[in-house]
């Protein structure tokens, strides 16, 4: 028989159980929606992270202590950031970063407990792209002389002052009576760190007022942030910074107690944690393929079983056995493609409207699009393949004496 007239005895045979055929199809539709939506789920959150990482600061070197390294926690000092600052050639900037026990904060007759206190240069903004919607960031002076003034993220703001203008108010942080200088734009919440519920204040001042109950050196710092004139300045701008620090500390710079990190290094770890729950995400719709695959197996067998006396007289007519077997193969890849088609389309639909009204972000990777079709057709060979060579077994003169 031609290819074209077992395609149309195959679709035939579909035909004569609609309903049946639309049941099996769904869980391979099931199975192809779960694999795009789900990649488009861990390709959407790596994006995510990807953002809201470089909207942090663009072309940042992140120094901080070693880890797991004895007395590491002393080893980064002001005294670094500002050597940094002095010698190291192609950056725009260098931020150095503390932050002291969180402390409550008053404001007229409101109190507010456990907010985060973060010490920071005057070159902050500059560095870490964080602008000031109103008012002004502290300068270098302020800083070097401990003035009590504070810069207040935009939530804290909102929440001590409501709609009054905080510009040149008075709040108190802790014991220690600060003046508001202004209020930084919005970043919302980055890695669950709330950038909108901080104070800001000279580093120096936390040194001389928030440290004093620590015991790890007044001018220890948390980290150290350095803006690289571009991307391209990078590399060069962190083997400054290895001489550098590996001198001050006396230490060799294949061992340093000090490590230096760029923000791709943090996206790479990142998703290298996203990259497990991928691939487990795939494994279960995967699991969904093969699950649709057996029921495909189930009905295509009890179709056989069902249309023995249809087999006999085909064969009885002339149909060979390699005829039964494509007609019965191609009902069962025409109920996967089928499914699959069906799944590719709620699928990438699925993706648009999970990102556009769930809490997670999606981008539809679409390699997935043929994986999963392609996924779909195989399961159709490979589970459509036992129960067509059933079907070409069959006895002619067996089949049509079946009742």
């Amino acid at each position: 028989m031609k290819i074209n007239k077992i395609l149309r005895s195959a679709w035939e045979g579909l035909m004569l159980n609609k309903g049946r055929s639309f049941l099996t199809t769904l869980g391979v539709i099931i199975g192809v929606a779960s694999v795009i939506i789900m990649l488009a789920i861990s390709a959407g959150t790596e994006a995510e992270i990807a953002r809201q990482i470089n909207a942090l600061g663009a072309s940042l070197v992140i120094v901080s202590p070693a880890r797991g390294i004895p007395g590491s926690a002393r080893t980064l000092l002001y005294d670094d950031a500002l050597a940094i600052r002095e010698q190291v050639v192609g950056i725009v900037g260098v931020s150095a970063e503390q932050a002291p026990p969180a402390q409550n904060v008053k404001a007229n007759d409101k109190t507010f407990e456990e907010i985060p206190l973060i010490g920071t240069s005057s070159e902050f903004p500059v560095v870490r792209d964080f602008a000031v919607a109103s008012g002004r960031y502290f300068n270098q002076s302020e800083d070097e002389r401990e003035a009590k003034v504070a810069v207040l993220g935009s939530g804290i703001a909102s929440d001590l002052f409501g709609d009054t203008d905080p510009i040149g108010q008075t709040i108190t942080v802790g014991t220690t009576k600060l003046t508001v200088i202004g209020v930084m734009e919005s970043k919302g919440i980055v890695s669950d760190v709330d950038y909108d519920g901080r104070v800001y204040i000279p580093i120096n001042l936390v040194f001389s007022k928030f440290m004093n109950t620590m015991n790890l050196g007044r001018d220890r710092i948390r980290t150290i942030y350095v803006k690289a004139e571009s991307p391209e300045r990078i590399s060069s701008v962190i083997t400054q910074i290895t001489a550098i620090l590996a001198e001050r500390h006396d230490v060799d710079v294949s061992d340093p107690d000090f490590s230096v990190q760029t923000q791709q290094d943090i996206i790479d770890t990142r998703e290298a944690t996203t990259a497990a729950f991928r691939d487990l995400l795939a494994w279960v719709a995967g699991v969904s393929l093969v699950v649709g695959g057996i029921g495909i197996m189930n009905i295509m067998l009890v179709s056989v079983t069902e249309r023995t006396r249809e087999i006999g007289l085909r064969q009885a007519l002339g149909a060979r056995p390699g005829d039964v077997l494509l007609q019965f193969l191609f009902e069962a890849v025409i109920l996967s493609l089928v499914g699959g088609l069906v799944g590719v389309v709620l699928g990438v639909g699925g993706s648009y409207l999970f990102g556009k009204f769930g809490s997670m972000s999606t981008a539809v990777v679409p390699l997935s699009i043929p994986l999963a079709f392609g996924a779909a057709a195989i399961v159709g060979i490979f589970f459509g393949y036992y129960p067509a060579v059933q079907a070409a077994k069959l006895d002619p003169i067996v089949a049509l004496r079946h009742e």
